[in-house]
């Protein structure tokens, strides 16, 4: 198999877990982490919480915040997707919009988010074995001070 399609599988299945949180679809959501032998080794954190591991926790995780958003929309930039073998990394920067229709004025934020994806290929299949977020701080450019 060649490193351009392993690459365009481990980029295929990196959209599906945005697309998945963007459609609040817990099965979606739990098809792309790995399972299995990786089960225990899932990993993820969330901007602002702390290490979360092992699968169960982690679509725990994910149902949570799930329930509690209405709206979420990413458009990623910076995307870049290296293989190495049976593993590969994803790095990017999500810019999320998000909203509460609770809300009057409807948008509640937006905000960027630096994200490192490592997937894992498993029976032929790449999953998800570790997602990362950072928030993205607001930096005043030294010449504007």
């Amino acid at each position: 198999m060649s490193r351009a399609v392993n690459r365009a599988d481990v980029d295929e299945v990196h959209a599906e877990f945005y697309a998945a949180f963007e459609a609040g679809d817990f099965d979606r959501m739990s098809a792309v982490w790995a399972d299995g032998p990786y089960a225990d080794g899932v990993s993820c954190v969330h901007p602002g919480w702390t290490m979360l591991r092992g699968r169960e926790a982690v679509l725990r995780s994910w149902a949570l915040i799930m329930a509690n958003t209405s709206y979420i929309q990413f458009v990623l930039t910076d995307v870049e997707t290296d293989v190495y073998g049976d593993h590969a990394v994803v790095t990017c920067k999500e810019n999320i919009l998000t909203a509460d229709e609770d809300t009057e004025a409807g948008f509640l934020a937006g905000g960027s988010i630096v994200a490192t994806n490592v997937f894992v290929r498993a029976g032929g299949e790449w999953r998800l074995l570790l997602h990362h977020g950072s928030p993205v701080l607001n930096v005043v450019d030294a010449e504007e001070e």
